[in-house]
């Protein structure tokens, strides 16, 4: 493995070019400022320095990138399924080749730990590997047969469709929708995160350079109300995929609805980890600390609340502050580091500001709680991994996406208690059961408000599986077929069989 100064260096020279030339709009094959000519700049939560000047587009940029989409679409949609795959294979491979810039720069970009941003541009080829080789049957339906008719049902893509990213993890959450709607045969106008703008300028370089041809993936940086708002308002746009809060869900939902647009949400999380006391404890712990832990916390799957049955709930809180007080809090490139600088200040004082809410509402704060002061972390955005105790299911950390390295615990009596707490929050993306007792897992499962559930695992995600939630964390399913619900159009063809009696109005 790398050292932390390897790190370093090789970052500071990956991120040399961003630093000397920005980051642009790439529209119709080109790389073009904002018609405007506004920048904003991006900074690195590591230190605050500025990383870039961004292109700042907005309306007029979005039109150029949705009509360069719309007359790219025919020739795409008709490409032959088995060429398709072959440009997506080529681009996980070009993925794979640059896997270390991608990493490197991605860590000084959001803040998250090598540990973890090593294996994300794998990951995202991979998520291109795998719609590659769906591309060829992407537009498979099935026979119905009927008396006197078949009906023959086959699927098209939608058209040029809209896609805006988040800033945590960007660079594979872009590939987990970018490479099905390609797949499926859809043009796309990506709207990067403006907090982590600088992989998809990597992406789509790669991307072309693998051979997509142009105005099939066009990107636009901005900001939610102006370019974001232009992209789900834009009448070219048939289909809007996002992935983000709950509240700008709400906001896209509105905005797109003059326009009829299909919409695919992702939105956000307040997961429990139910830990029954027959469980594997050390391993329900395990999970627990990783699930909210790693990745600095900023994902919507993690466990942000663990539930635990009374008789054990005393002794598996301690280990889990014991363990927590121990997690390295660092630079992101420091590979012992596992927890870094959260994405950006105002986002650090968000989840800050939970500390003294808990505190206000009679939790306590069992370990962490507190921005990290430590020589050269000082400068950057770093918080110490925070569990709260003594909690309440009405508190305000209880039942709040806080986003960032906060864990509440809470007790409970028996199962319906523990169902109750459940799922008495307003989101229903995950939830992660501990028990050795698979008749009550089955029994539990099944009454949960949530998506998706793992039993006795952390979560390790299986990509023909669907993704997604119920309730305020989205609309909607990722993963295998369910993506090409969302990026195609069902069609179903009659063709009769018999000369069947058709009735004539002309009769008397």
């Amino acid at each position: 493995m790398a050292s932390f100064q390897d790190n370093l260096d090789k970052a500071e020279s990956y991120l040399a070019r961003f630093r000397q030339d920005g980051v642009s709009n790439h529209i119709d094959g080109q790389s073009v400022p904002a018609a405007s000519g506004k920048t904003f700049e991006t900074i690195s939560p590591v230190d605050q320095s500025k990383l870039a000047d961004v292109a700042h587009g907005g309306a007029e940029d979005i039109d150029r990138a949705a009509k360069a989409a719309k007359a790219a679409f025919g020739a795409w949609r008709d490409m032959e399924g088995g060429e398709r795959k072959k440009i997506l294979h080529k681009v996980a491979y070009a993925i794979e080749a640059r896997a270390e810039e991608i990493a490197l720069v991605e860590c000084m970009d959001t803040g998250q730990a090598f540990r973890f941003m090593s294996k994300a541009a794998l990951r995202g080829a991979a998520n291109f590997r795998f719609f590659a080789d769906r591309a060829p049957s992407a537009r498979d339906g099935q026979s119905l047969k009927a008396p006197g008719q078949i009906n023959i049902t086959t699927r098209t893509p939608i058209g040029p469709v809209g896609l805006i990213t988040p800033w945590n993890t960007p660079f594979m959450l872009s590939t987990w929708k970018i490479a099905p709607a390609l797949a499926a045969g859809c043009t796309i106008v990506h709207k990067p995160a403006e907090f982590s703008p600088l992989t998809a300028r990597l992406l789509v370089e790669i991307a072309e350079d693998a051979g997509l041809p142009k105005g099939v993936w066009n990107t636009v940086n901005g900001f939610g109300e102006d370019a974001g708002k232009a992209l789900t308002e834009h009448p070219d746009i048939k289909a809007i995929g996002f992935v983000g809060e709950s509240r700008t869900g709400q906001m896209i939902l509105g905005q797109g609805a003059a326009t009829l647009k299909r919409v695919h949400f992702e939105l956000g999380g307040k997961n429990p980890v139910v830990v029954f006391a027959d469980a594997d404890l050390d391993r329900a712990a395990d999970a627990a600390l990783f699930m909210i832990y790693s990745l600095n916390g900023e994902r919507c799957t993690s466990s942000s609340r663990v539930l635990i049955e009374e008789s054990v709930h005393d002794a598996f809180v301690a280990k889990l502050a014991e363990r927590a007080a121990k997690i390295k809090v660092g630079h992101p490139l420091d590979p012992a580091t596992v927890i870094g600088p959260l994405i950006h200040p105002s986002h650090e004082e968000k989840v800050r500001s939970y500390f003294e809410i808990a505190q206000e509402e009679g939790a306590t704060i069992a370990t962490g709680g507190e921005k990290v002061t430590d020589g050269d972390l000082a400068n950057g955005c770093y918080v110490r991994p925070t569990l709260f105790t003594n909690a309440r299911a009405s508190m305000r950390i209880a039942q709040e996406e806080i986003f960032g390295p906060v864990l509440t615990a809470i007790p409970f009596a028996d199962e319906t208690e523990a169902l109750e707490l459940a799922n008495g929050v307003d989101y229903g993306l995950a939830g992660y059961v501990w028990t050795r007792d698979m008749t009550r897992a089955l029994r539990f499962t099944e009454k949960m408000d949530a998506g998706m559930i793992w039993v006795n695992s952390q979560n390790v995600r299986h990509l023909p599986a669907p993704f997604g939630g119920m309730k305020d964390s989205g609309i909607g399913r990722d993963g295998g077929d369910y993506s090409f619900e969302f990026y195609m159009e069902t069609k179903n063809i009659a063709l009769a069989t018999d000369d069947r009696p058709i009735p004539r109005l002309d009769q008397e």
